[in-house]
């Protein structure tokens, strides 16, 4: 997701996991291809373009976003455009390769949320009232499981973030990620994208 050198520090596009229609009918992909190239691309270029413009030092994306507060608009909302999208992508999984939560992270969800319906509820309950554009998030928090939301492309990695955490999972609300599918009906897209989550993905996360 960057370079971990000062010297060459950028963003970079991870590759996708899966092609462009492996989330059919999920998510489409005509949306697939243009977040991918054109949304995202254009994050990974300002971002870059930021960096080097402002001088930005770092050692890792987690400096980087430790750091937000100093930089400008460009950088912080480019490089949460950036690496938000990456671990967006990593999140999910073809279609036809659907996983159910298992093991450690069953249990942990179960004891931080009750269940993993009730768990499901409340992150579709933090996607569907995130005002405008952003995302959904879960996150890993001092021991515990916590689900909250943040603005445009803000990120729980961000010192400037409300919601702060060690992210697990996340969803991105932004209308550009649904709207050729769904138009202005979020809750189906959210209700049809449990259909492609990574939740081996999500495991790992979670260590």
């Amino acid at each position: 997701m960057v370079n971990e050198s000062k010297e060459n520090f950028a963003f970079a596009q991870d590759p996708l996991p899966y092609n462009f229609e492996d989330l059919e009918p999920y998510i489409d992909k005509q949306t697939m291809e243009i977040h991918y190239t054109k949304h995202h691309a254009a994050y990974v270029k300002n971002v870059n373009d930021a960096i080097a413009a402002e001088g930005i030092v770092a050692d890792s994306n987690n400096d980087f976003f430790s750091s937000t507060s100093r930089y400008s608009t460009k950088a912080r909302n480019n490089g949460g455009g950036a690496w938000n999208h990456n671990f967006f992508w990593n999140s999910m999984n073809a279609a036809n390769k659907v996983s159910i939560p298992s093991g450690k992270l069953t249990e942990v969800l179960n004891s931080n949320f009750g269940s993993i319906e009730k768990f499901k509820e409340q992150f579709t309950q933090a996607a569907m009232t995130r005002f405008g554009s952003g995302w959904a998030w879960l996150v890993e928090q001092d021991g515990k499981l916590m689900i909250g939301s943040t603005p445009n492309q803000d990120n729980p990695l961000m010192d400037v973030s409300e919601f702060k955490g060690r992210p697990l999972l996340a969803l991105d609300v932004w209308e550009h990620a649904y709207y050729l599918k769904y138009q202005n009906k979020r809750n189906e897209y959210v209700s049809n994208w449990w259909s492609v989550v990574n939740w081996n993905e999500v495991t790992k996360r979670l260590g």
